[in-house]
């Protein structure tokens, strides 16, 4: 396992290209939920195997369940952290993107990064990386895998169909914890294509399974953020 600072991490961006002497703040030990909703989330996430948050962009879902996956590691419940999304453009080509899967993979996975780097700090989440601490898992490689003692994140779920989240939610092995997230309003998908609100339906009478719903209520960004949702939805 990769030794963990106790006191501080530097949090920067995680381009190799940044000096990591750039900002520092304090490590983040705990984070606690700031509206009722994140509590339930939090909780679920902590007492079920699999968990589905859906609701509105910025109201805490990739970042609690990065939260909560660093909280697993550290306490050696698992032994990595899988991460995996649909890689689906919204609305515009990058076209070809050169080196290896990681760095393929980089434009998609920032949010991901940016709350890694945040409770780990960019040196160590770089270097977890390499060593397979913790893991890009694109969609299209996840097929015929048994993912057992990791806490897997699979990320803007609102964008894959029903029967890739199927494929997906069907790899959680042994000793594992998967958390969904997704806002089924905003699928990059053409219509009627995203499985994500299907997938909730079905899922939500199994005991083993949460599902967490949040709401503009639940929005911590700048304000505007919750204002403007009603008005674009």
């Amino acid at each position: 396992m990769v030794k963990r600072s106790a006191s501080t991490a530097r949090i920067v961006p995680i381009n190799e290209g940044f000096d990591d002497d750039f900002r520092e703040q304090s490590y983040l030990k705990t984070v606690k939920p700031r509206t009722a909703n994140q509590e339930v989330l939090m909780k679920a996430i902590e007492g079920h195997a699999m968990t589905l948050a859906l609701g509105p962009a910025g109201t805490g879902k990739t970042y609690l369940a990065v939260s909560k996956a660093v909280e697993a590691l550290n306490a050696e419940r698992v032994s990595r952290i899988v991460i995996t999304r649909p890689v689906v453009e919204a609305g515009e080509s990058l076209g070809y993107l050169p080196g290896d899967i990681n760095e393929k993979m980089d434009p998609w996975m920032r949010p991901i990064y940016d709350a890694l780097s945040d409770r780990l700090g960019a040196k160590q989440v770089r270097q977890m990386t390499k060593e397979g601490i913790v893991e890009i898992a694109p969609l299209a490689y996840m097929r015929g895998r048994t993912i057992s003692r990791s806490f897997v994140i699979v990320d803007e779920a609102q964008n894959m169909t029903f029967q890739q989240l199927k494929m997906l939610l069907t790899r959680l092995g042994w000793h594992s914890t998967m958390v969904i997230t997704g806002d089924p309003d905003q699928t990059d998908l053409l219509p009627g294509l995203s499985g994500l609100e299907e997938a909730a339906r079905r899922l939500q009478p199994l005991d083993g399974i949460a599902v967490v719903r949040l709401t503009t209520q639940d929005i911590v960004r700048h304000p505007l953020v919750a204002a403007m949702m009603p008005l674009l939805a």
